[in-house]
């Protein structure tokens, strides 16, 4: 008898739609990392802002180099640079927050001292010399060069427009570090980056992440987003803090909803006959998320760079993305994982199997 090898099955492809989120976006990291060691999908294209921005050119640049794993070597090597220019900030967990093993900085003093004058005073004024130590840590840890030649898939950072309100979706093959400052710009904190004339703030008003460049693009109609900013948080805000903190959610997964909103609204009228599948596709949507573990950590926490919260992030990112991968195999490539109906009625995203 003749013993034939098992073959192992073609690697499903997808596109991962990148979240913004400061340090939460360590979450990310870990998600990239299990997908890219776990090999069962291939990424098709990639859609980054802010933070998931410098996790995209990280696995474009690491995935030219060495494939697979040099994307995991960049993406490993990205955050312990942040994470070692965080340990000479000010901007530290306070003695009682260690004490008490939260990761937030609510304690801090030079944290609150930097949220109030944030307030008060614009980037202009407080940084009139326009510094930015995370432009020179993405040019240290990224080859743009690399990123530009990257064509293992297709990759798309967003930014927002200042002056005319809209999204700016910049390509792979003209990727600058400037690009990707532009897409992490809060204007609170940073002057405005200006490229070609035109001023850029943080692409998390305007497409967090922009699903849109995907449509006819890459070859596959699924869709993952790693979603690091919770949509839903019961109970009123009350303090200026809360209240800030809330609405930075709800303006930053704005353009997210609305995008899964009319992917929903077409693939109804596709169900029901009313367009076309000649000319209108269905987008297959697929959410990898873990609310109950990042919804308790704060929006101060995003500015926590330790390396014991970063690392303690990824690994978080990992567990999630093992269970979901399990859970959502079989629908990848057949149909949506996540009911987006049942989502915006207020139910929740209901896995459907």
């Amino acid at each position: 008898m003749t013993l034939h090898p098992v073959r192992k099955a073609e690697p499903k492809p997808v596109n991962l739609a990148l979240q913004g989120g400061g340090a939460h976006g360590a979450f990310t990291w870990g998600v990239l990392d299990k997908l890219l060691e776990d090999g069962r999908l291939s990424i098709a294209g990639i859609s980054g802002t802010s933070a998931g921005a410098f996790n995209a050119v990280a696995v474009a640049a690491g995935t030219t180099e060495n494939g697979p794993e040099g994307a995991r070597e960049r993406l490993e090597g990205f955050w312990r640079s942040v994470s070692r220019a965080a340990r000479v900030s000010p901007i530290q967990r306070s003695p009682w927050d260690m004490w008490l093993g939260k990761w937030s900085l609510d304690h801090n003093p030079a944290y609150l001292a930097f949220d109030a004058m944030t307030r008060m005073v614009s980037p202009y004024q407080l940084n009139p010399m326009n510094m930015n130590p995370l432009r020179d840590i993405l040019e240290a840890a990224v080859d743009f060069e690399s990123v530009r030649a990257c064509d293992a898939f297709k990759l798309y950072i967003s930014a927002t427009n200042v002056e005319t309100g809209k999204v700016k979706v910049f390509p792979r093959e003209q990727l600058t570090a400037d690009m990707v400052m532009a897409s992490a710009c809060l204007p609170f904190v940073h002057q405005a980056v200006v490229i070609d004339g035109v001023p850029y703030w943080d692409g998390g008003y305007m497409g967090n992440p922009a699903l849109f460049p995907f449509h006819g693009q890459t070859g596959t109609d699924d869709v993952v987003v790693v979603q690091i900013n919770p949509i839903e948080r019961r109970g009123v805000p009350r303090t200026p803090q809360e209240i800030q903190n809330r609405l930075n959610e709800i303006s930053f997964n704005g353009s997210l909803l609305k995008e899964l909103r009319a992917i929903d609204f077409v693939d109804r009228l596709i169900d029901e006959g009313k367009l076309s599948t000649e000319h209108y596709r269905k987008v297959r949507v697929h959410i990898v998320q873990n609310e109950d573990a990042l919804k308790p950590l704060g929006a101060s926490s995003k500015m926590n760079a330790e390396w014991a919260f970063l690392t303690h992030l990824r690994d978080l990112g990992r567990e999630t993305t093992a269970h979901w991968l399990d859970a959502t195999w079989d629908a990848i490539g057949e149909r949506s994982s996540v009911d987006l109906r049942a989502m915006f009625q207020g139910i929740g995203a209901q896995h459907q199997g």
